[in-house]
C-alpha cells in the first residue's frame, strides 16, 4: 500500500482512460479527421539506430567491379584456351593426320593431275623414238675423224625427224600439269582439302586460326615442298616423329594437316 499518491490511496495500478460507454480511446487524428501520415517503409522509426550512409568513392578513383557470376551448379566448366591455339568452334578438329594418309592423298592428287599428261608424254616419246630410228644422218659433208661435224649431223637428223604431233602433245601435257597444280592450290587454299585429301579425310589448316591457308600461303607452301627433299628427303619423313606431324614446309608456313570432321 502506497500512501504517496493522494489519488491512489490503495496502491492500484493506474488504468488507461476509457472513452464513453467503455470504448477504447482512438488514436489521435490530424486536422479535418485525417489519419496522421505513416512513415515510409525501410526507414527506422524514432528511437531506432540510424544506419550509416554508404560512402561514395571520390571522383577519379577506379570503381570497384562487381564480382563475376558463378556458373550454375551442374554445368560443365570450360577449360581455358592456351595462348596461340585456335579458339573453340573455329573449325580446328582434334587429331593430326597420319603419315600414311598424307602420302596417300599426295599420290592420289598426283594421279589426278598427272594421269592424262603421263599418257601424252608416253605417246609423244614413242612417236619421237620411231622417227629417230628411221632418220638417216648425212655425214657426207664431214671429213674423216671430224666427230664434231658428225654429232651436229646426228642432232640435225633427230630434230628434223621429230614429228609435230609429239611436240604438241608434250606442250599440252605440260600445260595440264601446271593447270592441275593451280587447281589443287586453289581448292586447298579455300577449303583446306584437295580431292585426294578429301578422299582420305584430312585437311590443311592454319595453326593459329584453324582456318584454311588461302591461295597465297598455299602457293608458298607448295614452293617450300622442295625443301622437304633436301638431305635425302628427310623433310617428307619428318611427320613420323614430329609432335605436330609437320613437314619442313608446314613449319615454315605454320600449317597443320589434321583429320577432317
Amino acid at each position: 500500500m502506497s500512501f504517496g499518491d493522494p489519488n491512489n490511496p490503495y496502491g492500484q495500478q493506474p488504468q488507461a482512460p476509457q472513452g464513453p460507454y467503455g470504448q477504447q480511446p482512438q488514436a489521435p487524428q490530424g486536422p479535418y479527421g485525417q489519419q496522421p501520415p505513416v512513415p515510409p517503409q525501410g526507414q527506422p522509426g524514432y528511437g531506432y539506430p540510424q544506419q550509416a550512409p554508404q560512402q561514395q568513392q571520390p571522383y577519379g578513383y577506379p570503381q570497384q567491379q562487381a564480382a563475376p557470376q558463378q556458373q550454375a551448379y551442374g554445368y560443365p566448366q570450360q577449360a581455358a584456351t592456351p595462348y596461340g591455339q585456335p579458339m573453340p568452334g573455329m573449325g580446328m578438329p582434334a587429331g593430326y593426320a597420319s603419315w600414311g594418309a598424307r602420302l596417300g592423298a599426295f599420290l592420289l592428287d598426283g594421279l589426278i593431275i598427272a594421269g592424262v599428261p603421263i599418257i601424252l608424254y608416253i605417246v609423244s616419246a614413242v612417236m619421237t623414238a620411231s622417227s629417230i630410228t628411221s632418220a638417216r644422218p648425212d655425214y657426207s659433208g664431214c671429213q674423216t675423224g671430224d666427230y664434231t661435224c658428225m654429232q651436229n649431223a646426228a642432232n640435225d637428223a633427230v630434230s628434223s625427224s621429230t614429228p609435230t604431233g609429239a611436240i604438241i602433245m608434250t606442250v599440252i601435257a605440260w600445260l595440264m600439269i601446271v593447270g592441275g597444280s593451280f587447281f589443287l592450290m586453289a581448292k586447298e587454299g579455300s577449303t583446306g582439302q584437295t580431292p585426294g585429301k578429301k578422299a582420305l579425310g584430312i585437311r590443311v589448316l592454319k595453326e593459329t586460326t584453324g582456318q584454311p591457308l588461302g591461295f597465297g600461303m598455299t602457293f608458298v607452301r607448295y614452293l617450300c615442298r622442295y625443301l622437304n627433299g633436301l638431305l635425302c628427303g628427310i623433310g617428307w619423313l619428318w611427320p613420323l616423329w614430329d609432335d605436330k606431324s609437320q613437314t619442313f614446309a608446314d613449319k615454315l608456313v605454320g600449317s597443320l594437316v589434321v583429320k577432317a570432321q
